[in-house]
């Protein structure tokens, strides 16, 4: 007679542990996020800044909220970008005192260029199976609430 494959039985995991993985998760990808920045000259906070773009083009006061930061940040952060030509303000259409920041050609480069120098973070998700690439996906967005526009 033959044995039928045993299965593993779930793990239960508490949300402290969960909590716990995520921290350390949120390391290596901040680490690893930081380290490619800086590569390309340019502060987390910077890069970030050119990641939130590649959505499409933000107000200031939007870009700010969705930074987690202060306006007057968000200022100074689009200043030396706009320096380097990796972004550029133009007035809206609707509302000309509200101004627009558009991602540059150059901005996109760069940012693709941040992104493709994450290696820790390329190697990990390479790792995953097409399935756990999906349920990956699925459970950020259910955890999060995101959902990637880019």
């Amino acid at each position: 007679m033959t044995e039928a494959p045993r299965t593993k039985a779930p793990v239960a995991v508490d949300t402290d542990r969960l909590m716990e993985q995520l921290s350390m998760s949120w390391g290596v990808y901040l680490g690893d996020f930081t380290l490619a920045a800086a590569s390309e000259n340019l502060t987390a906070s910077q890069a970030k800044a050119l990641n939130a773009l590649r959505r499409g083009p933000a107000a200031m006061r939007a870009l700010a909220e969705t930074m987690t930061c202060d306006a007057s940040n968000i200022t100074g952060i689009i200043d030396r970008l706009e320096k380097r030509e990796l972004v550029r303000r133009e007035a809206d259409a609707s509302d000309r005192r509200v101004k627009n920041v558009i991602l540059t050609a150059e901005g996109e480069r760069v940012a693709d260029a941040i992104r493709a120098r994450m290696h820790s973070t390329q190697n990990g998700l390479d790792g995953l199976s097409a399935e756990d690439r999906e349920a990956l996906s699925l459970l950020l967005e259910r955890v999060f609430g995101c959902r990637p526009t880019c």
